[in-house]
């Protein structure tokens, strides 16, 4: 019987092990998907760059790139990593499942990543490819290369600013890990609605700008 996953993304492994590894985190146990995630990230990355230059082709470089960014950050792999219930499936060590790692956004992206690059190797580029643009082909379909994308912060600004609404401050609220490979979480506050929101990140600018995405997503939920 296929793995539900599978069954989400219309694939069946031949080696059912590249699924298990890409589904393991590295506090669970080993093999795990760090590797996978190397090989998901690069093949994503080629995929969507293809997408893009053969979708829109009197788009500029530089407008590819900004809509290839996009499309690959944390943020929107997360949100794709959701739509395949992806969390219910991720291995995790007792720490991270007390800490509700199956909904952190950096260990849902990476474990997608690890799926690209799992079904890279079980069935080749044809193989990845075909998962990949199954899964992004909405996101595609909208894209508008002319439309500039602005950042979360941005957005969240100008949707304050339109209501003569204060703007939101941003606090930090941790910091763990060592200097070079520190995980920071910040809070979006905006006082005058009530809305406070968490966000994570690598940096504490990717932070903010996950905590700015969640805000815009609740004052949108809310009318």
């Amino acid at each position: 019987m296929p793995h539900p996953l599978e069954q989400a993304l219309d694939y069946r492994f031949a080696d059912a092990a590249l699924l298990r590894a890409a589904l393991t985190h590295r506090s669970h146990g080993s093999p795990h998907n760090e590797r996978l995630e190397f090989l998901g990230d690069s093949i994503l990355d080629a995929v969507i760059a293809r997408q893009l230059y053969e979708r829109f082709p009197r788009a500029s470089e530089g407008s590819m790139t900004r809509l290839r960014a996009n499309l690959v950050c944390q943020d929107s792999l997360r949100k794709l990593a959701l739509t395949l219930s992806l969390g219910e499936h991720i291995q995790l060590g007792g720490g991270e499942l007390k800490s509700d790692g199956c909904n952190r956004s950096s260990i849902l992206a990476d474990a997608l990543e690890a799926v690209f690059g799992a079904v890279w190797l079980d069935g080749g580029f044809d193989g990845a490819n075909r998962v990949i643009v199954r899964l992004y082909d909405d996101l595609l379909a909208g894209l508008v290369p002319e439309k500039p994308l602005k950042d979360a912060k941005s957005r969240l600004q100008e949707y304050l600013q339109g209501r003569r609404l204060p703007l939101p401050k941003y606090v930090l609220a941790g910091a763990d890990g060592e200097a070079h490979t520190q995980w920071f979480t910040f809070v979006c506050k905006i006082g005058c609605l009530h809305i406070e929101t968490e966000g994570q990140g690598v940096s504490r600018r990717a932070a903010e700008q996950a905590a700015a995405e969640k805000a815009l997503e609740q004052l949108q939920a809310n009318g």
